[in-house]
């Protein structure tokens, strides 16, 4: 190989993103060709992900100081929040975090049973990374049931209130 055939090669490897090393191997002759690890651009790779087999949610006993379940993959609905159960719509937490009826221990639940909500009323608190988050009501109806008990953890999308529309 001569010099020239060599120069080739060098300008070769450097002109090419994705090549980083060029190695000829002749009899008595052994030649490398490196790049440095920083002029090495990778092409993209692209990785086709498939959805997991999201496992049917059976009832919820309520059973004082249990761990929460893990949180469930779930697909999104046209309001994350809300979903409807036969006539019945569901009010579903947002986030992972500590549920609280009432905005602190010696004040009064945001809703009981028997209450009236409409959009924008505030139905809980769920602390997350010790911010307070407001939870309201994306409809309008009476509450039928609270799902979670006071100072709980809940997970992302688990049920929290049914509400009966009006």
């Amino acid at each position: 190989m001569d010099i020239k055939e060599i120069e080739n090669l060098i300008k070769f490897v450097s002109s090419q993103k994705n090549v980083g090393e060029v190695e000829i191997e002749k009899k008595d002759f052994k030649l490398v060709i490196r790049k440095p690890a920083n002029q090495i651009i990778q092409a993209p790779q692209y990785i086709q992900a498939t959805a997991a087999p999201v496992p049917a949610q059976l009832p919820v006993a309520s059973a004082p100081a249990t761990p929460a379940a893990p949180a469930q993959i779930a697909e999104q609905k046209e309001t994350p929040s809300a979903e409807t159960a036969g006539n019945l719509v569901t009010i579903k937490s947002p986030m992972i975090g500590t549920f609280y009826r009432s905005a602190s221990p010696d004040k009064p639940a945001f809703v009981s049973v028997g209450d009236e909500v409409k959009p924008g009323k505030a139905v809980c608190i769920i602390e997350a990374m010790k911010l307070f988050n407001e939870i309201e009501s994306e409809v309008s109806g009476k509450i039928v049931k609270v799902l979670v008990d006071n100072a709980t953890p809940v997970e992302y999308d688990q049920p929290l209130f049914l509400v009966e529309p009006n």
